[in-house]
C-alpha cells in the first residue's frame, strides 16, 4: 500500500518562503513519477509541479521562477521549495504519485497541508 505524507505546510507573509514535504512509502517500483497540486478556495485542483521517473520537470507558469520540485537521492521524497509567494498561492497543497511518466495521471494522493499567504 503506497502512502504519502505531505509537510511543511504554514502561514506566512506575501513575499516569503515555504518548503514543503512529502515522504512515500509503500512503492515497489524503483522510479515513478511524483507532483505536487493545489486547490484554492472556490478554485479546483489543478497541477503545480511534476517530476518524472527520469528527473524531467514541469511547473505551471504561474509558478515558473519562483517555485522549485526536487527530491532527495532515494526518490521517496519529493520537495517543494516556493519562493516569493503572493497570496493566489495559498491553497491546500497535495503530494500525487503515479507509474514513470505523469503525463498518464496519478495513483496515489496525501492527505494535503495547508499554505497561508497573507498580505
Amino acid at each position: 500500500q503506497v502512502h504519502l505524507a505531505e509537510s511543511g505546510g504554514g502561514s506566512v507573509q506575501a513575499g516569503g518562503s515555504l518548503r514543503l514535504s512529502c515522504v512515500a512509502t509503500g512503492y515497489t517500483n524503483s522510479r515513478y513519477c511524483m507532483a505536487w497540486f493545489r486547490q484554492g478556495p472556490g478554485n479546483e485542483r489543478e497541477g503545480v509541479a511534476t517530476i518524472d521517473s527520469d528527473g524531467t520537470k514541469t511547473y505551471t507558469d504561474s509558478v515558473k521562477g519562483r517555485f522549485t520540485v526536487s527530491q532527495d537521492s532515494t526518490q521517496s521524497t519529493l520537495f517543494l521549495q516556493m519562493d516569493s509567494l503572493k497570496s493566489e498561492d495559498s491553497g491546500m497543497y497535495y503530494c500525487a504519485a503515479g507509474g514513470s511518466w505523469c503525463l498518464y495521471g496519478m495513483k496515489y494522493w496525501g492527505k494535503g497541508t495547508p499554505v497561508t499567504i497573507s498580505g
